[in-house]
């Protein structure tokens, strides 16, 4: 009976277990959080026991004399509600380290496990923490070590720390195993200010020092989704020890949850002290000092503009102004409340995975269009003719499973309208159960679908004899309908064939021949219009021999195209058209560089192209890296603007990173998110319901990604 009764102990102990950890709430929608600011600030009227504030090169910083107990807080203070550290974040640190470093570590700042030796001291921890200030009194002589904590030290679960060559991101591993990132390159003990942003996510660890290069590290063991920080204590300075006190100057030290904060304070015009939140007692105002007393007494100046992310306005602040590096705005104190002065518009902060869709096969393309009265919908071409191609629909959760098409080996969809009916026409590669595998003339046939109002579904409407379609493109001229097919190549060998324009015939409901077009290994079509010019840009990927070939820019010229300009490309796959203001831009993704039967080079330049209205010609404006790139997708936040790549391969994996860009005016477009993805093969941009998505999809892997993008 007693063994039955403690097994029942066991199981409800289980239990509770399992409910405990299933309710354990992670760090996230959390502003970027000042920890110097935290602990200077506590206490207003003095400066914290242990620090001396410094002044070096006209800049001021803090630096630490002992491991004060007022230099650490409970995580619980700042990271308030929740129990697990957030799964991306990042670090902005600004910091002077002198060359004369310890041959040690040095901690900048840890999170520690606090693990209590006596019951008694875990019913008087809060008292203990509101005593501190009273208890300091006995720290107060810097060259005596204080007495033994009464907290037993715990395992470091996050923290980081320096040597003279090195950088350490140190944490707690899966299994309880502490992990290190080290960067190499990271040369901190030069005497000099440098301001750095760790970026941090499952995938890897970057290290982006004076807004320079990133330097990045992809882990062995991906960064713990769940890591517990119930009960534990951020160190400044230290890891609560003598051993491993920092030594340098500090200046700035916040936690950015969620996000990648490079692009917060880069560029800069002064990358080494490239500002997030500092806090105001640092700010760049000569420093007085008492003899013999360690506190500021007074300045020489009253401070003018202010940096941070949050500041109180009174009667004594009255005409000062503010700046929040955050919502990139400048605000003037009245009294009591900031007027804006100068305010951003709606801004991406951060990219947040929203939904993993898994598929019934790879897929090629992705294409997403509204349908009145359903909803926002998505078709996916599948590789597999045995599961066909997907149409999905948006709902509250991601996107749902709505319809089942047969394609065969589909590479592409494109939706279109004529009048107020919707057609949506898929590329297929495979022929169809029918099909005669000749390989000289070897034939496909791509199907248009209409949407049936009244079966809520696609209906089989056309077929098109095309050759291993890669891409469609609609577009209207003179309220006439075009689809132009982007044709591969015939049989195995056979690139340099026609692709063909067809147009829209009222009288019979069908698409008739308007124009064939040479092309070589046509990989996409671009339709734009510039003022009164129509313009068509195909993506030649392939002649046969090499993938140095040219691709050609159309103009509508007396009823057909007429070539306007050829750009040499190397295994072009996709352009995309865009505008800012009144410029126009053309980007192409470029696949890789092959020769006969030379090795290919797969990490080479994608092109943007600015056209000029002038010599009307485009001309190269920005050479972007790629690898293997396959499609460009360009959209706009408010008044930002963005361009995502899909990187597909590396020569050695086709896991890697593709890579969000934003415009920077004179400085084209810089690198800003970086996005984990396997085989991608194209983006697409969405919003429903005022918010913003990014879908990717793999044609290495039997599913697509939903991207939210978090804006404020």
């Amino acid at each position: 009976m007693s063994s039955l009764i403690l097994a029942l102990f066991f199981l409800l102990g289980l239990k509770v277990i399992a409910t405990t950890t299933d309710t354990w709430r992670h760090c996230a929608d959390l502003l970027p959080l000042d920890l110097l600011s935290f602990v200077l600030e506590r206490d207003p009227s003095r400066l914290v026991p242990g620090v001396h504030l410094k002044q070096a090169e006209g800049v001021r910083g803090v630096q630490l004399s002992s491991p004060h107990p007022s230099m650490s807080f409970p995580s619980s203070q700042l990271l308030v509600d929740c129990d697990l550290f957030p799964k991306e974040f990042s670090f902005v640190v600004t910091l002077k380290v002198p060359r004369i470093a310890t041959k040690g570590n040095e901690y900048i700042f840890s999170l520690i496990e606090s693990k209590r030796v006596k019951k008694q001291e875990v019913t008087n921890d809060k008292a203990n923490i509101s005593e501190r200030h009273e208890d300091s009194q006995q720290y107060g002589e810097e060259n005596k070590r204080p007495e033994k904590s009464n907290e037993e030290r715990g395992q470091i679960i996050l923290g980081l720390r320096f040597s003279r060559k090195r950088l350490h991101f140190v944490y707690k591993g899966h299994g309880g195993v502490t992990e290190h990132s080290v960067f190499g390159g990271a040369r901190l003990a030069d005497n000099q200010w440098h301001t750095m942003v760790l970026a941090v996510s499952s995938q890897h660890v970057r290290l982006t020092v004076d807004c320079n290069s990133p330097l990045e590290i992809a882990p062995s063991r991906p960064f713990p989704s769940a890591l517990n920080i119930q009960g534990a204590r951020f160190h400044i300075g230290s890891r609560g020890r003598w051993k491993g006190l920092y030594s340098g100057l500090l200046r700035q030290l916040v936690l950015v949850p969620g996000s990648d904060a490079t692009h917060y304070v880069c560029p800069s015009s002064d990358p080494q002290l490239a500002e997030l939140s500092v806090p105001p007692l640092l700010l760049d105002l000569p420093v007085i000092e008492s003899k013999g007393d360690n506190h500021v007494t007074s300045y020489e100046t009253e401070e003018r503009v202010s940096v941070g992310l949050q500041r109180s306005c009174s009667e004594q602040l009255q005409g000062q102004l503010w700046f929040n590096p955050l919502k990139k705005g400048l605000y003037l104190c009245d009294g009591s409340v900031w007027i804006a002065v100068l305010e951003d518009h709606k801004r991406l902060d951060y990219v947040l995975e929203h939904q993993v869709l898994t598929t019934s096969s790879e897929t090629h393309d992705i294409e997403v269009f509204q349908v009145p009265g359903t909803g926002l919908m998505a078709a996916m071409a599948h590789r597999s003719p045995a599961s066909g191609s997907a149409v999905y629909l948006w709902t509250h959760t991601g996107f749902q499973l709505y319809q089942n098409i047969s394609t065969y080996e589909a590479l592409a969809w494109r939706q279109f309208s004529i009048g107020k009916k919707i057609y949506l026409v898929v590329s297929n590669s495979g022929g169809g159960p029918d099909k005669h595998f000749n390989k000289e003339s070897e034939t496909d046939f791509s199907v248009i679908y209409k949407w049936s109002k009244r079966r809520k579904k696609f209906v089989q409407f056309l077929t098109l004899q095309t050759h291993c379609a890669r891409d469609w493109e609609a577009f209207n001229i003179n309220q006439q309908t075009y689809l132009a097919v982007a044709n591969h190549r015939k049989g195995d060998n056979n690139h340099t064939i026609d692709s063909v324009i067809y147009k829209w015939n009222k009288l019979t409901k069908s698409f008739g021949v308007h124009q064939m077009l040479p092309t070589s290994g046509a990989y996409d079509w671009e339709f734009f219009t510039v003022g009164p010019y129509h313009f068509l840009v195909v993506a030649n990927a392939f002649d046969g021999v090499t993938t140095s070939v040219d691709s050609v820019i159309y103009v509508w010229v007396n009823g057909s195209f007429q070539v306007f300009q050829t750009v040499k490309t190397f295994c072009a796959t996709d352009w995309e058209m865009f505008q800012i203001g009144s410029r126009v831009f053309l980007v192409v993704a470029n696949g890789h560089r092959l020769q006969g039967n030379g090795p290919s080079q797969y990490a080479i330049n994608s092109t943007i192209y600015e056209l000029d209205m002038n010599g009307q010609v485009f001309i190269r404006f920005q050479d972007i890296v790629t690898y293997s790139a396959v499609d460009w997708e360009f959209f706009s936040l408010g008044e930002e603007y963005f361009l995502v790549v899909a990187n597909s391969f590396n020569g050695e994996s086709y896991s890697l990173n593709s890579i969000l860009y934003r415009w920077q005016g004179y400085e084209g477009f810089v690198p800003v998110h970086w996005l984990p993805t396997i085989g991608c093969s194209d983006w697409e941009f969405f919003s429903s319901k005022g918010e913003s998505y990014l879908i990717y999809s793999s044609a290495k892997a039997p599913l697509s990604k939903v991207f939210k993008l978090k804006t404020y």
